[in-house]
């Protein structure tokens, strides 16, 4: 009824074909209760602000931002996701940004999307762009090789009236 399958069974050696001794392992073994910590962790959910939610101020952060409310400052992220009935006023630094609503501000990033339903008024510096058909978009569009690197640079300001221009 049932029987010896010999697929797995090593067949004869050849002359050609030198015998393999085991390895040492390049991992020393470890007891049981000894702490191994991880290489790799599981990537964090994006913080997502919601439709009903309204941000004044900065946002910062390494990880993702999915935004649908609005948001009244500046947002750097890793990636930037901009929903439909989401509004932003402020620039934006990601190194990732998709944007499907609103942005009235300066977007930069080395990859920027602009989707079908996306409105966006501002300046856009970018290494790589997609815009899909239906986008609206009014401003410039630059392409630098490290669109990040000028966001830290201290923005010029006007002379006060108090300060006035000396021309040197």
């Amino acid at each position: 009824m049932f029987s010896k399958s010999k697929i797995h069974e090593p067949g004869p050696k050849t002359a050609s074909e030198p015998e393999k001794k085991p390895e040492a392992s390049a991992v020393p073994p470890r007891s049981l209760g000894e702490f191994v910590p991880a290489t790799t962790r599981p990537k964090a959910a994006a913080s997502v602000l919601s439709a009903d939610l309204t941000v004044t101020g900065n946002i910062k952060t390494t990880g993702d931002v999915q935004v649908e409310g609005i948001v009244e400052g500046d947002i750097r992220a890793h990636l930037l996701t901009v929903g439909e009935s989401a509004t932003i006023k402020g620039e934006i630094v990601a190194d990732d940004v998709v944007v499907h609503g609103r942005v009235v501000g300066r977007v930069r990033g080395l990859k920027v999307r602009l989707t079908s339903t996306a409105r966006v008024e501002g300046d856009i510096i970018h290494k790589t762009i997609a815009i899909e058909s239906g986008a609206h978009f009014e401003g410039s569009v630059q392409r630098q090789d490290d669109p990040l690197q000028g966001a830290n640079a201290p923005k010029l300001m006007a002379p006060t009236p108090d300060q006035p221009y000396s021309g040197q």
